[in-house]
């Protein structure tokens, strides 16, 4: 937990207390004079650059309750800030709250509006730490924190009256339903009995609610008083229960523990102190500047965080680099340790055996020739498996003849010059195209086939015929051309018989298609 500095500010004096390592020392008490605000800024300089927070336990902070219309939004914030700066004109620490909606009428939103009225109490102290560059996180309002010490304490009461007993006085805070509605700040002279004020305080804050209506009658108001140990017995004594008022006496250094705190002499104040220490909320008050220096800080602090992260990467990658270049150098000195082994040893196998017929270089370019012509060579495997996937397809197509050929440029035969007819011709030299080198070849089929069905007219052996090119011819690089039609149909011809005849039905069924495959 990074170090801190807490003030506890009353009417007359401030007092200032560090915190370090989960204690708090202190405290240094300056009074509210020129000298003291010079004293104040000398001991902020003395310990520089550490966050402020500012307990502000003054008489002069007064509470309004009032109802506004119920507005969500951006609308609503901006009614509230205007309302709020009609209510507390003369002063920058101001807040409002909203506490829920009313039970009657329209329902208007609760908001509680809270200031601290005397500002030239507080801005010396502001001004200090804002000459001396201090990180003011927060102004805080000691009725506001009781809310948190009975949540800690887990008190859950329609009506409490929480009093503690603090350097500047006696304060008591109102809570109704876990909300704060009321606070005021009793200052004790150095004659008053503190065990009598806090019956008689009690009773005139009693009334109070009472008369604004805060409490109705036949509620019971309980009293939370955390005081010291040794007056606990007397407080008990003189706090006597009634129908409208329960006291519960608390002794504070039971109160500490229970809110996870350790405090070496705890008070009013000192509680509430580590309790920012320890958990701090936002800020109930505005800070103005000031608080600009902590916004500076806390930014501050969040580069020097990443800067550690991006170092701390930085470093283990440099790490695991120079780890994998070790484990790669060790590898690489192993791998040249087999390289040479097998070298070695292919040496000694080759110079045992005779000397080879062909070079390596030849023999390389021979396999690459022949899985060059294995895979483009002019086969006819692939046409045929175009053909026969149509045939699945058309059922009526049965197959009569296949002629297959590839279009290899130079394959024709030439007669040698002078030699009589009936001799051998010489046959030109083959093209590499016939391998499928470069490229595969074009192919040629001539497909003969018949429409089977001795029934059907015409125009159905037409459609199937046509049905079965057109297969064909979806194939891609494949063009197909129809060599001779089932039967003759140009228009000068004379169409005769039945389609079912005994012998003519055969001849008329047949068509021949040539098929030209680019693969």
């Amino acid at each position: 937990m990074f170090p801190k500095q807490l003030f506890y500010l009353a009417s007359d004096q401030l007092h200032a207390y560090q915190w370090l390592r989960g204690s708090m020392s202190g405290p240094t008490v300056f009074p509210s004079t020129r000298a003291g605000v010079d004293d104040f800024m000398a001991y902020l300089d003395r310990h520089g650059n550490r966050p402020a927070y500012l307990l502000a336990d003054l008489i002069e902070e007064d509470f309004c309750r009032i109802e506004l219309p119920h507005v969500r939004g951006r609308a609503g914030r901006l009614l509230r800030e205007r309302r709020l700066v009609q209510q507390y004109r003369e002063t920058p620490y101001r807040t409002d709250f909203r506490q829920g909606r009313s039970t009657v009428g329209r329902r208007d939103d609760i908001v509680l509006f809270t200031a601290l009225t005397n500002p030239l109490l507080l801005t010396p102290w502001v001004d200090a730490m804002e000459l001396m560059q201090t990180p003011l996180a927060g102004i805080y309002s000691p009725a506001l924190l009781g809310r948190d010490v009975l949540q800690r304490l887990d008190v859950r009461r329609s009506h409490i009256l929480l009093v503690t007993r603090h350097a500047g006085g006696l304060r008591q805070t109102y809570f109704r339903a876990g909300q704060v509605k009321f606070s005021r700040l009793v200052q004790l002279g150095r004659d008053d009995d503190p065990i009598g004020s806090v019956a008689s305080a009690t009773r005139k804050t009693q009334q109070f609610l009472t008369s604004v209506r805060l409490l109705e009658r036949g509620d019971v108001l309980h009293v939370v008083v955390l005081a010291d140990a040794t007056l606990v017995d007397a407080l008990a004594a003189r706090c006597e229960n009634n129908a409208e008022t329960i006291y519960r006496i608390v002794p504070i250094d039971t109160v500490t523990p229970a809110l996870g705190l350790s405090v070496a002499h705890p008070s009013g104040d000192t509680m509430l102190l580590a309790m920012l220490a320890r958990h701090a909320p936002a800020s109930h008050y505005p800070t103005g500047d000031a608080g600009n220096y902590y916004k500076l800080w806390r930014a501050r602090l969040s580069l020097y965080a990443s800067s550690a992260v991006v170092a701390t990467c930085a470093l283990a990658w440099s790490i695991a680099n120079l780890a994998g270049y070790a484990l790669a150098d060790n590898n690489t000195e192993a791998l040249l340790a087999a390289a040479q082994h097998y070298r070695s040893n292919y040496q000694r196998s080759m110079s045992s055996m005779p000397p080879a017929v062909e070079k390596t270089v030849n023999m390389r370019a021979a396999v690459s020739i022949d899985r060059t012509v294995a895979r483009q060579g002019p086969w006819p495997t692939p046409l045929l498996a175009i053909v026969s996937g149509a045939l699945d397809q058309a059922p009526q197509i049965r197959l009569l003849q296949l002629d297959w050929r590839a279009n290899v440029p130079g394959a024709a035969a030439l007669a040698a010059p002078g030699a009589a007819p009936g001799t051998p011709g010489l046959v030109a030299p083959m093209s590499s195209l016939a391998l499928g080198i470069p490229t595969a070849p074009s192919q040629t089929l001539r497909l003969q086939a018949e429409v089977i069905g001795s029934g059907e007219s015409s125009r159905k052996v037409l459609d199937n015929m046509n049905g079965f090119a057109q297969r064909l011819a979806a194939t891609p690089n494949m063009a197909v051309e129809i060599v001779q039609l089932p039967f003759d149909i140009r228009p000068a011809m004379k169409l005769s018989g039945a389609v079912g005849g005994p012998a003519a039905a055969e001849e008329r069924n047949k068509f021949t298609l040539d098929l030209t495959w680019k693969p």
